[in-house]
């Protein structure tokens, strides 16, 4: 179906914001952004009245755990970490993913579109991370790309969990040990697997080493989960050691040493904003954090977190770190164009120009004014929510109704 959203303040991300502006897809694909003079629409085209509405990509979460830590499921719904071993690289939150979770509805009320779901922080190397569309029946319908990252995890979370087990690591140089040795066994294991093809000969491959060797041929971003600025060194540290891409997660104290990680061109994913501090890694929390780095020249999205911040609240994180000092043009930026680039998707997701997913919402305002709200969300092309004003609430399409 061909689709023409006109009349709207068009805010494409990348390029200037179009007055009257028309967004035209077809087959799930954005054809034509421009003004209303520019975009001729087929005489078939469903037309959608945008007028007085601002128009934008749907927002990427770069690091959220819907659908692997359900609400309110207690234990049931929980399979954010495989909490038996410090390295599960082998595991993937594609496995865990129930899209009948909440807050994938959330999302959508929220403007979010694509998120890369993630384990969890408790071990060391958590597993391989999933980009996935915010609205389908089964995460296979929903997925934009597999994996997309490998997660790890320094400092408090794993020591606390291995400590308690009384087995390594149960210490910040353990943890560092852990992966060193993970990473260095994969070194070998690429080796031997090689010699092994040179001379013809079979090779029993290892699930864990085999992902692990994506991450040290470039193929695999290492999200780093880190707070303090000395678990931030040590990240640094170990990249620059085995030479892998390095994404810092969540970054508390990435403002303190925002000259090292500029210098080396490492993206911080930074977040949640809106949480007390309720371990010593976070006392350093500030809503200053982001705009500070953006100033010195880092590249940053700011996530949620999801369920630690609910999901929806995503904008509103935005709009109060241009309150303290981010311009509000790398804010929208953090939650579109910049996590899709820092996760590989940024061919599919998080402008609006022609040849991207028809991801596109409506909002009654600026999104960054806390009164507005998104109105209407198309998921590939699909209105999948709009919110309903005789009844004052969001109506999600039934991903099980075909018709």
């Amino acid at each position: 179906m061909t689709i023409a959203v006109t009349g709207g303040y068009v805010v494409p991300v990348e390029g200037s914001p179009i007055e009257g502006g028309t967004v035209l897809f077809d087959n799930g694909k954005i054809v034509a952004v421009g003004s209303s003079h520019d975009v001729e629409i087929p005489d078939d085209a469903e037309v959608v009245d945008a007028s007085g509405s601002w128009v934008l990509p749907g927002f990427v979460e770069a690091h959220g755990h819907l659908g692997v830590h359900e609400e309110a499921e207690g234990w049931a719904g929980q399979d954010t970490n495989e909490m038996t071993d410090p390295v599960t690289a082998k595991v993937k939150a594609l496995d865990a993913i129930n899209p009948a979770d909440e807050a994938f509805r959330d999302a959508l009320s929220g403007g979010v579109t694509t998120v890369v779901i993630k384990p969890g922080s408790g071990n060391v190397i958590g597993g391989q991370t999933v980009a996935v569309k915010t609205w389908g029946r089964t995460v296979d319908e929903m997925l934009l790309r597999d994996p997309v990252s490998m997660k790890s995890a320094l400092g408090e979370n794993p020591k606390r969990v291995y400590g308690d087990k009384k087995v390594m690591p149960s210490t910040r140089l353990g943890v560092a040990a852990v992966i060193r040795e993970a990473l260095t066994g994969a070194q070998d294991y690429k080796a031997r697997k090689e010699h092994a093809a040179a001379e013809g000969k079979p090779f029993d491959r290892d699930l864990t080493n085999e992902a692990l060797v994506k991450v040290l041929d470039g193929e695999l971003p290492w999200c780093q989960h880190a707070h303090r600025a000395d678990d931030i060194a040590t990240a640094l540290r170990l990249a620059d050691e085995f030479g892998y891409k390095l994404v810092l997660n969540h970054g508390t104290e990435a403002h303190l040493l925002a000259d090292l990680i500029v210098e080396r061109d490492v993206p911080v994913v930074i977040g949640p904003l809106f949480t007390t501090r309720v371990k010593v890694e976070l006392r350093q929390r500030t809503l200053r954090n982001p705009g500070i780095l953006a100033r010195a020249g880092a590249r940053i999205a700011i996530t949620t977190d999801h369920p630690v911040v609910p999901i929806n609240f995503l904008v509103h994180q935005v709009t109060l770190a241009v309150k303290e000092g981010l311009d509000a043009e790398t804010g929208l930026r953090s939650i579109t164009v910049n996590p899709a680039e820092m996760m590989g998707i940024g061919d599919r997701v998080g402008v609006l120009k022609p040849g991207m997913d028809a991801d596109v919402v409506i909002w009654s305002g600026d999104p960054l004014d806390v009164m507005s709200r998104a109105t209407k969300v198309f998921v590939n092309g699909v209105e999948v929510y709009a919110f309903n004003e005789n009844t004052g609430l969001g109506e999600t399409k039934d991903p099980f109704y075909r018709g």
